[in-house]
């Protein structure tokens, strides 16, 4: 491999989503809609504009979300991706009908809503608010008895955006975090909705001059009362995967006619929690309550603090003060504490108020309750030895990890591919001993690495898999290992940690080079980055010219590498239509011939669905050449490729088997899946190629990266590090980005997510060294 071209500036990643129930939304076509007659202006740049996106005035709505349609909350286009960091590079009106993604993500995490149930148990028992964040203090503790003084109606509304901020005050100790009941497993698939229900929606839709091909998706998002829901407030449409604001404005003016008006607060209700589901499909678990004001008032919102204020008094989301602070502890930057400091300033620093979050009470609920049984992990481990279980693994890594778990409850791993065997080795310890230890994955492709006694978190979840639940409900495990640790979202991980009992030790594995969870939030990062346990760093390399090709990439340089045997091998083109006939011989002929694996264990990776070297671009054209077919069943053909997303950020890769009048059947590694027909088309991709994201975890004999030109601006580090470490024996990589990717590699890394986790950890237990 020879070197590539040295690095320029440029923009950062862009998005694109994952999931084929994101691939499309409502159409101006099917329902145009505009601002109400008062509002002034077009959208403006929210919060998120920036490093994460560009906008692809090309694409339809929803694969300008996926090109990171410029602002974070406040574009024009549809619910962002379920795919973090990958860009759609001008796909054309490809819309759909992604009418299941919403129901199928809620189904997903079904286990919630029992969360939430005890919740409001527990608030009618208390005859008061959720009593969340109750380990926070300072201006955090002041915000949040504001918030709660509003809602309880002690105060009115504006009491809380007129009180002034308080200095910050040292968190106090936080008692210990209860024992939690177990969570339900989750469900998969749409829940079943009345037709009744839908009958009823229909005539609501048509006299809001709405497409009748909402009916379904509105009855399955607002449920029985839907109908109703949607005449006494018509932004609820808002609710809707696909729908912009501006159509839900068209729909409002049609039911209220002069009465709808942009101050409505139904409208900023509506709003503010749209911003906030578009901005979690980023991976925000929360955003800075400024940040919402700015995006509001591009939406032609005449005063976006009330209409915040309005949100807030509403219900419809949270405020909190415990936003992550800025800076290191003293001494990080090299100087000794004390020196060099201006105390005066350090005192101002101290004093000025923390950001202050607004968030959805979904992830308000999953963050603390993650918080919460990280904290009830640490504190109830109890310290013994495994010196002897220690000795006996050839590998001292193995050893260290098996001695710092032994000591902790809590544990951080770090290291790549060849790492993985670490925490295996300690798990096989773990159970040498006695004790009831496991390992997790999250993908069958995962588990055959791991090996035959490995389980997935799904059905470690469900009870499908792994040890059963105790008597109390709880998993029956003293350690649960879980590898790729950084694809754990804030929602999962929190279903997790309510099923773990007391003094079971956590191991989370992952190599943080990787891209971040598709779900919102950022587990693996957020732990890594409060210093609340150890962390325990492999000193296993990845080996061969792969291994030292993704080395490189990971501390941001490009290098080459000798390839004797082809391991690497760099294919320039000239632009995407030579990129994707490079690709297909790629795939078809020369990897097969050259280094053995056959076609169907090479997994072509790019960097988003649209464009002209998208994923569905280059699916067609491997389908043409490797099988194929008049698509008779739906545009599949028995023994096609294909990623199936049974929920959002879920990728299960399989074959087409056959299709009858129950759906479409499928063999996704050795499960047979029967996707029903009405949700093929958003469900189903052809899969010869994938996105990173959706690779991200699994691993194939062989694996071709695809960069044509026009993806310069979707590069970062991640991503790269992510497509290049997908091959086990062989990679090429269809260059024609030039400069862009060492660049990308040097200077562009992870977009940032804002979430709680971080400082809620803090909160409850102290950093460590």
């Amino acid at each position: 491999m020879t070197a590539l071209p040295g690095a320029t500036p440029g923009s950062a990643a862009a998005e694109d989503p994952e999931d084929p129930a994101v691939d499309a939304s409502v159409s101006d076509q099917e329902m145009a809609g505009e601002e109400p007659a008062e509002a002034e202006g077009g959208p403006q740049p929210g919060p998120g504009d920036g490093p994460e996106g560009e906008r692809d005035d090309e694409g339809d709505a929803e694969d300008q979300a996926a090109a990171g349609t410029s602002d974070t909350v406040g574009a024009d286009a549809g619910p962002a991706p379920t795919d973090r960091g990958e860009a759609a590079a001008g796909d054309a009106g490809d819309a759909g009908d992604a009418g299941d993604q919403l129901s199928e993500a809620q189904a997903e995490l079904a286990a919630q809503r029992e969360l939430r149930a005890r919740i409001e148990r527990r608030k009618a028992e208390k005859d008061g608010p959720v009593r969340s964040g109750e380990k926070l203090s300072g201006t955090a503790a002041d915000l949040l008895a504001a918030v709660r003084a509003v809602e309880g109606g002690d105060k009115p509304s504006s009491a809380f955006f007129g009180s002034p901020s308080a200095p910050r005050r040292p968190v106090e100790p936080a008692a210990a975090a209860p024992v939690r009941a177990a969570v339900s497993p989750p469900e998969h698939g749409p829940r079943p909705v009345d037709p009744a229900t839908v009958a009823a929606v229909l005539d609501v839709l048509v006299a809001g001059g709405a497409p009748e091909s909402l009916a379904g998706r509105v009855a399955a998002v607002l449920g029985e009362q839907a109908a109703r829901a949607l005449r006494e407030d018509p932004w609820r449409l808002l609710a809707v995967p696909g729908v912009q604001p501006e159509q839900a404005d068209g729909f409002a003016r049609a039911l209220l006619g002069p009465d709808c008006r942009p101050d409505d607060g139904r409208r900023a209700a509506a709003l503010v929690t749209w911003l906030l589901e578009r901005a979690a499909f980023q991976g925000h678990t929360a955003l800075e309550s400024s940040a919402v004001r700015t995006a509001l008032a591009g939406r032609s919102v005449p005063d976006p603090d009330d209409a915040l204020e309005q949100a807030v008094a509403g219900g419809a989301v949270l405020l909190f003060g415990d936003g992550a602070e800025s800076g290191g502890e003293p001494g990080d930057d090299g100087e000794p504490e004390g020196h060099g400091t201006d105390a005066a300033a350090e005192d101002a620093a101290h004093d000025e108020p923390l950001p202050v979050l607004v968030t959805l009470d979904r992830y308000a609920l999953a963050e603390e309750s993650l918080a919460d049984g990280l904290a009830r992990l640490v504190r109830t481990a109890r310290e013994t030895s495994w010196d002897d279980a220690a000795e006996q693994v050839g590998s001292p890594s193995a050893a260290e990890l098996i001695r710092v778990t032994a000591a902790h409850g809590l544990v951080l791993h770090t290291g790549g591919e060849a790492a993985r065997a670490e925490p295996l080795a300690l798990v096989r310890a773990a159970r040498g001993i006695g004790l009831r230890a496991w390992t997790a994955v999250h993908s069958e492709n995962g588990r055959r690495r791991a090996g035959a006694d490995a389980v997935t978190v799904e059905g470690l979840l469900s009870g499908a898999q792994g040890p059963g639940r105790d008597g109390d409900g709880m998993l029956a495990l003293d350690l649960l290992a879980v590898l790729d640790a950084p694809q754990l979202d804030v929602e999962t991980g929190a279903m997790l940690l309510e099923s773990l009992p007391d003094g079971c030790r956590l191991v989370l594995s992952g190599d943080p080079g990787v891209l971040w969870s598709a779900g919102a939030g950022r587990v693996f990062a957020d732990v890594a980055a409060a210093r609340v346990c150890p962390r325990v760093t492999s000193r296993t390399p990845d080996p061969g010219p792969l291994g030292e090709l993704v080395s490189g990439v990971g501390a941001g340089e490009l290098l080459p590498v000798d390839a004797p045997d082809k391991e690497v091998v760099i294919v320039p083109v000239r632009d995407a239509a030579e990129a994707v006939h490079r690709t297909v011989q790629l795939v078809a002929d020369s990897i097969p011939r050259a280094i053995g694996v056959p076609a169907e264990e090479t997994q072509v990776i790019t960097l988003g669905h649209g464009g002209s070297a998208g994923t569905r671009a280059l699916n067609a054209s491997l389908k043409q050449r490797l099988n194929p077919g008049p698509g008779r069943f739906g545009g599949f053909d028995p023994a096609d490729r294909i990623a199936y997303a049974p929920g959002l950020g879920r990728t299960l890769p399989g074959t087409v088997v056959s299709a009858d009048a129950d759906g479409l059947k499928l063999d996704c590694e050795g499960t047979v899946v029967v996707v029903p027909k009405e949700q093929v088309a958003t469900s189903v991709r052809h899969g010869w190629a994938l996105t990173a994201h959706q690779a991200a975890g699994m691993r194939w004999p062989a694996a071709v990266v695809v960069l044509p030109g026009d993806a310069a601006q979707g590069l970062s580090r991640p991503w790269v590090y992510t497509a290049f470490s997908r091959g086990e024996r062989h990679l090429s990589v269809v260059h024609g980005v030039d400069d862009a990717l060492p660049r990308a590699v040097a200077q562009v890394p992870a977009p940032e997510r804002t979430t709680r986790l971080c400082a809620l950890l803090q909160g409850l237990l102290a950093p460590t060294d």
